[in-house]
This record gives structure tokens, C-alpha cells and sequence, in this order.
């Protein structure tokens, strides 16, 4: 196989470890074998246009389901196989992976089968295992079961091809492409098929199905659909029948939908008198690292001992810009979910409250200290702090909230720190650093001592220093500890003073919440009316100020120092955190997925209420620029102050960078074959 990671193909999905799928839903006609067939086919050349791997059809679409004993009659039977030939045909000249549904005999018994067919040949025929015989449902009258049929084969189309149960086909030039295939019920079975196929290497899991609608089912073929992919780590493609079906005493929805890893990649239309074709493009790669990365997943696969027939074959990917069709979150750690909005919010509120709140316990001291700037970290911190003493129906006053002015506090942050701390009623003071700050400066014989404009890292850090060092004093005066409040997003920069400074506290209650989260939580907090409306409008104003660390004066005509302007906009440096972290995707696959995510403002989804003035959008080049920002800072040379991490508890699915949870790496390493692997990987232009 030719390399295909150039730079040539870097818009090419397949490049990516991605396989479009598509569901669906063709018109058919009860026992009209040619009609069905014709639509079987004009389904396949529409999804051949759209640039699909793999078709997943309805469970006997070829002579349609509810046939009743019509499925004995050797018309009807010799009708779908020469159907079926006609159809392996055509197959020639298209891309996808056909998965058709028809009645087929062998050795004098019928089988409800799936037959997968690629460019002109058959590879295989899958029976259904189980057959459904209660309430409206009659299989066993006519089919045989397949369940102990391995390493058989069918005579078809003049040949004898693979038969049985434990058929797994795998793509021998598109690595990640390994499919298996159910029919119906067998993914209402309490162990259904494909689970045994996941162990097996299966990637992609496809359901073939007939299933009647009946009021609430459509929300249980979801709950399968759902927990079967997340529960076999695979995607789950799933296709029912559709209008045209027999309604003597059933209906038909024609419900599609696909599935990855418990997430809802795409669902058609139901009760459309269309046909409906539902895509959506599966990150194999991601299936593949999650389950490498879970050892269960490998413990179950060998306790399990199945055993599967692996059908090669050449699927001859087209290796072209055909777009990306699926969901991407701009903002992976955001809430996304209207209905949900307020669950998450409510569990990453009271992840932290409880956190804080065992931890305040257990120290057994009289008060929380807090400094307080202004900004979005130590504003979410003292949020935080509140409700902990709103829950232990402890004062305000329990937590001391300073506010610490340096050489270059604004007094817009500054009156927004006292503002808040008055609106929450916390015991307040104002220390100013500057002092102290300029007698360290003299003694270490800084530049900046004798007012030479010298702003370095160590000018700085010694601000920086300073106020963590007064805080932890004020919390041995005070019988007290320290709440941190620096960010997951700084940790995984590196953008915090080790030691003594913002990366050490006594309990780092932000530790787990992004900057990007950070944001919306506040928002929300304001949207929900959390506080009063005094506490609103103060948290309004902190979340429309420019992010700064405030440490170097401005001149006159500069703007407010920035720290997006120096690092980098929070809102990729997230997006590239949780897709390297949580999955540890190649940083070139991480740059096509933000490229497709940022690079159109009218395109894809925005959280919930997100502000239209704070959407933006990024091309390629600012993507790579601020990529390799990231790739350095955080393998690099950001890991020692990780490794140093103070206790803090983890929030999102997307991982924590405790050196005690999801994140342990050495503090030397370097960032070389992450920075390689991109350089070589993108267009030049």
C-alpha cells in the first residue's frame, strides 16, 4: 500500500482514519422483486456520488420484509437471487461496500441473510442468528437460524462465497475499515453478535433491520444503538425498514441512524416517503486508540475466546477532498446539549463544590483563601468557594478574598475584583504588592530597580511570587488554606509560576475546568440567575474583559497586555488539548478536524447561547501556527509544573492532567515527533 500521509492527501478523509457510512432507506414494494432491486440501486449510485464506504441496507429489502409465507414460494426466491446477481453486477463500477438484505437457501433451508457485495464480487453471506417468535413476530416459520454456521460457504452469482456467523471483512488498503454484520434482532439479544466481533477486531458494527414502529421503539433502537457502540467501542450503522413495506398489521418508519463510541453521528428522516440516505464519516482511529488505551477491552477479547473469519478485500479509496460529514465540537468541553444544559452545568458546579467542600473539612480550618483579580479563574474560584459555604451554612466571610495589585493592574480588573468580593460578602482587604515587589527587584539587582522599562519573566514572576507567597502566609495567620485557581488550560500550557506562584495552592479547585468551560460556567451562572442581580452584573463585566495575567505596564497607546495575543487563542489551545489528551490523535489529524470546526463561522454548531461577537474563525496556517504553539509548551517543557500539581478534582470526560489521574508523562521529553509528524503532514499553502 502506497504511504498516503503527504501533505497531497492531508484534505482526505480516509488519510485521517475516517469511513463514510451511510444508512439507508430505499423505496420497496411487497414482493416486487425488480422494483426493489432498481431501488437498491439507485440508493447504491446516490451514495457512490456522495463519496460512501460502506451502504447498510434494510433486513430483506431485495424482496421487502413482511411477506409472511410469500418467503416459501420459489418464485419469489429464484426472483431475489437472480435479483441479487443482477445487482453484484452493477456493483462494478461503484465504491461503496453494499449490505442487502435477501431471503437465500442452502442445503434445503432458508436464511434471512445480508449479503455484502464490492465492486462486482460478493464477499460474503451473513444468516441472522436470532429469529424473533413472539407477539407479532412468526421468523421460525420460515427461516432456519444461523447461529453454528462458521466456515461454510453459499452458492451464489456461480461461485460458492463465505458463509456464516463469523464473518468479519476487512478493507486491505484502508486501514481501520473492518466491518461486521448483524441482522434485526440480534441486537436485541442479551449478548448480541457483534459484540463478539468487536473483541474480534470490528470496527465498524452494521444492523440490517425490519423492525416495526410502535410508540416509544424509536427511542429504544437508540438506547441499543447507543450502548452497543459505546459498550463494544465500535460504530454501530443501523437501518430499518421504511414506507412500502406491507402495513396489513404492521407500520414502518425506515429509521437509520449511526453511532461511534455512544455518540450520535447522524439519523434520517422517519416517516419520510423518500428514500432516505443518512451519513455520517467514522473515526476508526479514535475506535482503534480508545480500545488500546482501555485494557479491559483487551481483557474481555481474550476471556471471550471468539473466533472470526476475517474476508479481505480491496476497497480502493478514492483518497479525495470529499469533505467531512460529521458532528465537530468547536468546543469539546462545553455543554452542546439543550436538554442537558443545565445537568452538565449542575455536575460541573457540584464536581468542584464537592471537592472543595470535603477538602475544607478535612483540613479542619477556619477559613478559605482566595486572591482575587478580577479575572474569569479566580472569579469561578470564589463562585465556587460561596456555594461551599451557602451548602455548609457557613458565613461568607469564612472565605478572605485579597485582591493584590501590581505595576500593572488595570483599575477596570481591580473595581471588578472588589465589586465582586462586596457582591458575594466575603471578608475583603487589598494588599499592594508593589512595594515588596520593588525591594525584591533592588536586592536581585533587576534593571527595573533603577526604572529601566526592563519587563522580563523574571520582573514577572517575582509579582506573580509575591502573591502567592502573602496568601499562603495570610492562610497561616488565618488558620486557613489556599484555593488555587489556575485552569486545566494553563496547566496544559504551561502558563502559570511554578512553585511559589499560581501553580501551587493547597486544594487547585479549577484544575479540571478549561478556560473555554470556565467562560460559559459564568456565563450560564448569569443566565440562570444564580446570584443576584448586583452579583450578574459584575460577572457580566469580568467575562467581557480582555484575558491578561497583568504584569507588564502599558505605554500609553498599548493595548491591555494579552495573553491570547502571546500564547494563543484558549479556545483552539482546548480543542487541540482534549483531542491529543483524551485520545492521543496525531497532531495532523487534530489540524484537519479544527480546520473543518473553525474554519467557517455559518458552519456547524455553536454551544448554546454562545455571543455572535465572540464567534470567530480560523483558516489552515492560523490553525498550524498556534498547533505547534500548543505541541511544544505542552510536551515540551510545561510537564514539570504538572508533575508538581496540587490536589484538585477532575470534571470533564476529557481527562485531568494530575499526575495521580489521566496524565503521566516524564518532565524531559521532548516535542519532536509530534512537531515532525505535523510539519510533514500539512499543505504548503
Amino acid at each position: 500500500m502506497n504511504d498516503r500521509t503527504g501533505p497531497e492527501n492531508f484534505a482526505a478523509l480516509h488519510r485521517h482514519g475516517f469511513v463514510r457510512i451511510g444508512a439507508s432507506t430505499p423505496q420497496v414494494r411487497t414482493a416486487d422483486v425488480a422494483f426493489n432491486r432498481d431501488a437498491i440501486l439507485a440508493e447504491a449510485r446516490r451514495a457512490d456520488a456522495a463519496r460512501v464506504d460502506l451502504l447498510v441496507y434494510p433486513e430483506l429489502c431485495l424482496s421487502s420484509y413482511a411477506l409472511d409465507d410469500l418467503l416459501l414460494q420459489t418464485a419469489l426466491l429464484d426472483a431475489s437471487e437472480a435479483a441479487l446477481t443482477e445487482i453484484v453486477a452493477a456493483s462494478a463500477d461503484l465504491a461503496p461496500v453494499l449490505l442487502v438484505g435477501a431471503p437465500l437457501r442452502h442445503e434445503g433451508r432458508l436464511y434471512n441473510c445480508a449479503v455484502a457485495i464490492s465492486r462486482g464480487s460478493i464477499l460474503g453471506v451473513v444468516p441472522k442468528s436470532y429469529l424473533p417468535n413472539y407477539r407479532e413476530y412468526y421468523e421460525k416459520r420460515w427461516f432456519a437460524h444461523g447461529r453454528g454456521i462458521v466456515g461454510q460457504s453459499i452458492r451464489l452469482d456461480g461461485g460458492d462465497v463465505p458463509f456464516g456467523t463469523n464473518l468479519i471483512f476487512e478493507a486491505t488498503d484502508l486501514p481501520g475499515f473492518v466491518f461486521h454484520v448483524e441482522i434485526c434482532e440480534d441486537y436485541w439479544a442479551p449478548i448480541p453478535p457483534s459484540s463478539a466481533a468487536a473483541l474480534s477486531g470490528a470496527t465498524i458494527l452494521a444492523n440490517l433491520s425490519a423492525s416495526n414502529i410502535v410508540i416509544g421503539k424509536s427511542d429504544e433502537r437508540h438506547m441499543l444503538c447507543r450502548s452497543q457502540s459505546a459498550r463494544a467501542m465500535a460504530a454501530y450503522a443501523y437501518s430499518a425498514a421504511g414506507p412500502g413495506e406491507s402495513t396489513t398489521d404492521l407500520a414502518w418508519d425506515g429509521q437509520g441512524a449511526i453511532y461511534e463510541l455512544g455518540d450520535l453521528m447522524a439519523e434520517s428522516q422517519r416517516f419520510a416517503l423518500e428514500p432516505e440516505l443518512c451519513l455520517a464519516d467514522i473515526d476508526t482511529q479514535r475506535i482503534l486508540n480508545e480500545r488500546m488505551r482501555t485494557g479491559t477491552f483487551a481483557d474481555c477479547a481474550e476471556a471471550s475466546g471468539s473466533s472470526f473469519r476475517r474476508v479481505g478485500f480491496a476497497h480502493a479509496p478514492h483518497w479525495e477532498d470529499a469533505g467531512l460529514i460529521r458532528p465537530i465540537r468547536r468546543f469539546p468541553y462545553v455543554p452542546s446539549r439543550q436538554s442537558h444544559l443545565d445537568l452538565d452545568c449542575y455536575e460541573a458546579f457540584n464536581i468542584q463544590v464537592e471537592g472543595l467542600r470535603r477538602r475544607f473539612e478535612a483540613t479542619r480550618g477556619d477559613h478559605m483563601v482566595i486572591g482575587v483579580s478580577g479575572g474569569l479563574d479566580s472569579t469561578h474560584a470564589l463562585i465556587i468557594a460561596a456555594k461551599v459555604c451557602d451548602q455548609l451554612g457557613l458565613p461568607r466571610t469564612t472565605i478572605l478574598g485579597y485582591t493584590m495589585p501590581g505595576f500593572a493592574t488595570g483599575e477596570a480588573t481591580k473595581g471588578n475584583a472588589w465589586k465582586l468580593m462586596r457582591a458575594f460578602g466575603i471578608e475583603a482587604a487589598e494588599i499592594d504588592i508593589r512595594p515588596a515587589a520593588r525591594q525584591m527587584l533592588e536586592d536581585m539587582g533587576h534593571p527595573f530597580a533603577g526604572d529601566e522599562p526592563v519587563y522580563d519573566v523574571t520582573f514577572e514572576n517575582v509579582q506573580a511570587g509575591l502573591r502567592t507567597d502573602y496568601l499562603f502566609r495570610l492562610a497561616n495567620q488565618n488558620r486557613g488554606f489556599v484555593i488555587g485557581t489556575g485552569d486545566l488550560s494553563e496547566l496544559a500550557l504551561g502558563w502559570c509560576t511554578y512553585g511559589v506562584g499560581d501553580q501551587m495552592s493547597h486544594y487547585a479547585v479549577n484544575s479540571g475546568i478549561p478556560k473555554t468551560l470556565i467562560q460559559y460556567l459564568i456565563r450560564w451562572t448569569v443566565e440562570t440567575d444564580q446570584f443576584d442581580p448586583a452579583a450578574d452584573d459584575v460577572l457580566e463585566a469580568i467575562l467581557g474583559t480582555k484575558i491578561s495575567p497583568e504584569l507588564v505596564p502599558q505605554g500609553e497607546e498599548e493595548e491591555l497586555q494579552s495573553t491570547e495575543d502571546r500564547i494563543g487563542p484558549y479556545e483552539l489551545h482546548d480543542f487541540f488539548l482534549f483531542h491529543i489528551m483524551r485520545y492521543g490523535l496525531p497532531p495532523s489529524k487534530v489540524a484537519f478536524l479544527a480546520w473543518h470546526a473553525w474554519r467557517d463561522v455559518e458552519q456547524g454548531l455553536w454551544p448554546i447561547g454562545f455571543p455572535d461577537a465572540a464567534k470567530r474563525h480560523y483558516d489552515l496556517q492560523d490553525i498550524a501556527r498556534w498547533l505547534e504553539v500548543f505541541l511544544e509548551r505542552f510536551f515540551a517543557f510545561s510537564q514539570f509544573k504538572r508533575s508538581a500539581l496540587p490536589n484538585g478534582p477532575k470534571v470533564s470526560p476529557g481527562g485531568s492532567l494530575s499526575p495521580r489521574g489521566d496524565w503521566r508523562a516524564p518532565s524531559d521529553a521532548t516535542a519532536a515527533p509530534w512537531l515532525a509528524e505535523l510539519r510533514r503532514s500539512l499543505p504548503e499553502n
